[in-house]
């Protein structure tokens, strides 16, 4: 390449990325707003900074692949040696092809090659930005050398840059049912690294990694991001360094963490990493979700059908499996609406407890003399979809399969530390893959399942592979996991799948890819659950979240609540139960059954719309809603989770509103009157006529509303009649 820049402008939503191509190599000089034509030569004519005391003699550059010897001093995007040889990349642009244009000229996405000819590397990059304004990005790195030493990769990395008003941190951390717990600080000089070595993504997952202006809130504020669509171990930085990063501040570094030695490429060979996604907003956190959820609703995987309402029989039987009682919870289910009847663990032999059977997958024919199919006719005959849980990654000590098998479990140690009693298999073997495959085929074949639960109950530690060794294996366990779904799926198009690991611990794009749910949370405690839901909800869809309504007293936390305050919860998401309805009386049966069927009418809009919530002040108060794309209808809930030193509740905002239509606002009750605290509610809640109001009006004034009992919510329905007179847009700001 010559020292003119070319530069080549991708487009999508209302995001721009500009990226240059000279012989400096390939450069980001943009992420964020949409710029227009000259902007872009502006930003070609201004894109290097001064040059400094103490620095390189030319002015510094950060490239797209930025490594040490381009004079980068944070967490290079790619690192590698051959036998401690060959460990400074020296890339040289080989061909850039810009593709998916549009009529003004700029593009969605750009392919380059580039080329190490020292080391006998090629590395490809494939830049993606698509109509929701999301950026996705894959390395491919491939070993051109016909003979000597393997590439060893030690990293392969995205990385973006951000601009000095990205002052502020976001991520997340969490424990096995507190998933997704928010923790906010400044950027600093340094990095801030957050690894996996869970063999998943964990409980403690970065999950979402944003960066914003000064007090960036869920409807304010710029705001950029990264997650790593990747179900095994991950690295993400967020790094500044007081030289900055060309004429940026810092950088998002995002990518796979590799084990020493665990990837090593032989001729012709090629590491492809997992997707990194980079989504950027102009106007909070809200925005950043809108563009995630129809990034994540174009995946092919992500299910086209309504999602059915749910019982799991798990927190209603656990492992006591019998027949009579499961086949009669299975005719209350269907009576009260339920649409998929879904049998946990505990079906197969050797199953009394957590500690036997795993992997065996045969039938227990002491709990089950007739067979699952048995209760699989009844559930298909009551009209319902049956599903069955597995653990296809996990095995047992005390199981027929670790007897017979003992090199198929993955780790060399003799005595390997358990976890919830159990070992890992390892799927990277051709034999396990295949067992796994036919034991599964032959189970939804046989019961005529619709539906499989996959769970995942442990991390991996100690994950080498016995027979290569005790190499490194969690890159190739995780990519054998996605195999055995992918070949599983090709055998039965029509089997829809949850992902399921300990609860929350493998949420990720890259299991959503290729399955229809995940499971956000082993607790269904709805006060926890509150804000679980919340927050996994910037990056998930709800519609592919499972939220489910357990008893009275939370099997995980012992705390109890009020039905109403439950069945709420759980109507904000994939909506299940996980309770014994068997044991329910009448009274509860009869809410259910209307909570049942508001699941079901309101679904098209609470699986469709764009999530929103509201920044507040009081951390007892939540308040978020699903609003239509249209704008004319709208469902939030108003929720108490503790109680908070003002005696009254101030007028509430609600964000996402069409500013310029008028809204019926409707208090929808139909699943119990929430508990006040207070002697009566707002007039306007008690008038003869409803209130109406304009989405401007309630997103900038806002209406007082019920200060409410802790463990309570306040279902709202906004309806548009139709658009208000310009006239009445017009009206003052009160």
């Amino acid at each position: 390449m010559n020292a003119a820049i070319r530069t080549i402008h991708l487009t999508g939503g209302e995001v721009s990325i500009v990226v240059a191509l000279d012989d400096r190599g390939p450069r980001v000089l943009h992420w964020g707003k949409r710029l227009a034509a000259a902007e872009v030569d502006w930003l070609a004519a201004t894109s290097d900074p001064a040059v400094t005391f103490s620095s390189f003699d030319a002015p510094r550059h950060f490239g797209l692949l930025p490594v040490t010897g381009d004079g980068w001093s944070g967490t290079p995007a790619l690192e590698w040696h051959r036998a401690g040889t060959a460990a400074d990349p020296a890339l040289v642009l080989n061909e850039a092809t810009a593709h998916g244009h549009h009529e003004d000229g700029t593009a969605t996405g750009l392919t380059l090659t580039l080329d190490d000819e020292r080391s006998d590397v090629r590395v490809g990059l494939t830049l993606t930005l698509d109509s929701h304004g999301v950026l996705s990005i894959q390395t491919e790195v491939t070993s051109t050398a016909t003979s000597g030493d393997a590439l060893d990769l030690a990293g392969v990395r995205a990385v973006m840059p951000l601009p000095a008003r990205a002052t502020e941190l976001l991520d997340f951390s969490g424990r096995w049912t507190r998933e997704r717990a928010p923790q906010r600080m400044p950027v600093v000089d340094g990095s801030h690294r957050r690894t996996t070595r869970r063999g998943r993504p964990g409980h403690d997952a970065p999950f979402l990694t944003m960066v914003g202006t000064q007090g960036f809130g869920f409807g304010s504020g710029e705001v950029w991001s990264a997650h790593v669509a990747w179900s095994g171990d991950q690295d993400v930085s967020v790094e500044r360094l007081p030289e900055g990063a060309g004429v940026h501040s810092a950088a998002i570094v995002a990518g796979e963490l590799l084990a020493p030695g665990e990837v090593r490429l032989g001729p012709d060979e090629t590491y492809r990493s997992p997707i990194v996604i980079f989504a950027r907003a102009e106007t909070g956190i809200d925005q950043v979700s809108e563009a995630l959820h129809g990034y994540a609703r174009d995946l092919s995987a992500h299910p086209a059908t309504p999602r059915p309402l749910t019982l799991n029989t798990w927190e209603a039987v656990y492992f006591e499996h019998d027949p009579a009682r499961l086949i009669a919870l299975a005719g209350v289910a269907a009576r009260v609406g339920v649409e998929r009847f879904v049998l946990d663990d505990g079906w197969f032999v050797g199953r009394p407890n957590d500690r036997s059977g795993l992997g065996d997958w045969v039938v227990d024919t002491s709990k089950w003399p007739a067979g699952v199919e048995q209760l699989a006719d009844v559930v298909h005959v009551l009209g319902m979809e049956f599903g069955l849980w597995f653990e296809p990654e996990m095995v047992n000590r005390d199981s027929d399969l670790a007897r017979q098998h003992p090199e198929w479990l993955l780790g060399t140690r003799d005595n390997p530390a358990e976890w919830r009693h159990q070992l890992v298999l390892d799927l990277t073997l051709p034999d396990v893959h295949d067992y796994l495959l036919e034991r599964m085929s032959a189970a939804v074949t046989s019961m005529g399942l619709d539906y499989i639960k996959w769970d995942h109950n442990r991390d991996l530690h100690g994950a080498v592979s016995r027979s290569m060794g005790g190499a490194p294996a969690v890159h190739r366990q995780t990519a054998a996991t996605y195999a055995l779904i992918d070949a599983l799926r090709e055998r039965h198009p029509e089997l829809e799948i949850e992902s399921c690991a300990s609860g929350g611990a493998r949420v990720d794009l890259g299991i959503l890819a290729r399955t229809q749910r995940v499971w956000a949370s082993d607790t269904n405690d709805p006060v926890e659950r509150q804000s679980i839901q919340r927050w996994t909800g910037v990056l998930v869809p709800p519609e592919v979240m499972g939220s489910h309504l357990g008893p009275a007293t939370a099997h995980t936390t012992h705390r109890t609540a009020d039905l109403e305050f439950r069945l709420t919860t759980a109507l904000f998401g994939h909506a299940g139960i996980e309770w014994d309805l068997g044991g329910c009386s009448e009274d509860e049966l009869a809410l259910i059954s209307r909570w049942a069927e508001t699941y079901k009418e309101l679904r098209p809009l609470l699986h469709h719309g764009r999530t929103v919530r509201a920044d507040s002040d009081d951390p007892g108060a939540l308040l978020h809603g699903v609003v239509s794309h249209t704008g004319d209808h709208a469902l939030f809930a108003w929720v108490r989770v503790s109680t908070s030193s003002p005696a009254f509740t101030p007028r509430t905002q609600f964000p996402g509103l069409d500013p310029s239509r008028e809204y019926t606002v409707i208090a929808r009750e139909e699943l119990g009157l929430a508990s006040r605290h207070q002697v009566s509610d707002p007039p306007w809640m008690t008038a003869d006529q409803p209130l109406k109001v304009t989405g401007r009006f309630l997103a900038e004034v806002g209406i007082p509303l019920p200060l409410l009992n802790p463990g309570t919510a306040l279902v709202l329905e906004f309806r548009a009649s139709s658009v208000t007179p310009s006239d009445n847009a017009k009206e003052p700001r009160p």
